[in-house]
């Protein structure tokens, strides 16, 4: 790839996709300070990888999932380190910019729903960012780098456990950690 051409074609891509930035910090960083340095390392890792990005082994969303995932895993893990207490659990604001809709009338249902998806670890939230999104199994498999299969074996018992906690009375929400 060559200069100036390659650097405006990154920018307007970039700006095409910058909602899926703001999913993913959204999704791995506590509070908005720590969102936005998250974005901007993604791009920043974003505009290091570019040169190295191939259209004809993947969509350019794709690519981007993978390396903003990535990158958000890696920060998760190096915070975790640093402060385990810090990590804010997923909100209500996480999901609407998740949806990209209106936000939906909060419930007790709701609200359980969006505590068992906090509680996911980094790859299972990954998963189920990519799910809301909903992105085929074969793209999930791609950006994760498992397989298809695996996403579905994975999903599968990520909603099992979540009908558990869902049809499970308040007290055993609470002593499961919904």
């Amino acid at each position: 790839m060559s200069g100036k051409a390659d650097h405006g074609q990154f920018e307007q891509r970039l700006a095409e996709h910058r909602r899926l930035i703001a999913k993913v910090a959204s999704v791995y960083a506590a509070g908005a300070e720590d969102r936005r340095d998250l974005e901007q390392e993604i791009c920043v890792q974003l505009w290091r990888a570019y040169p190295g990005y191939d259209e004809r082994r993947a969509r350019f969303s794709t690519w981007l999932y993978r390396i903003a995932l990535n990158v958000a895993i890696s920060h998760l893990r190096r915070e975790q380190g640093r402060d385990a207490g810090r990590l804010e659990p997923l909100e209500q604001h996480h999901l609407d910019t998740l949806s990209g809709e209106e936000p939906p009338e909060r419930d007790e249902r709701l609200a359980a729903l969006y505590a068992f998806i906090g509680q996911l670890d980094p790859l299972n939230r990954a998963l189920i960012l990519l799910y809301l999104e909903e992105r085929s199994y074969a793209e999930i498999a791609e950006v994760l780098g498992i397989t298809e299969t695996n996403v579905a074996t994975k999903l599968g018992r990520i909603k099992q456990t979540l009908r558990g906690r869902m049809t499970a009375s308040p007290t055993e929400r609470l002593s499961a950690g919904a």
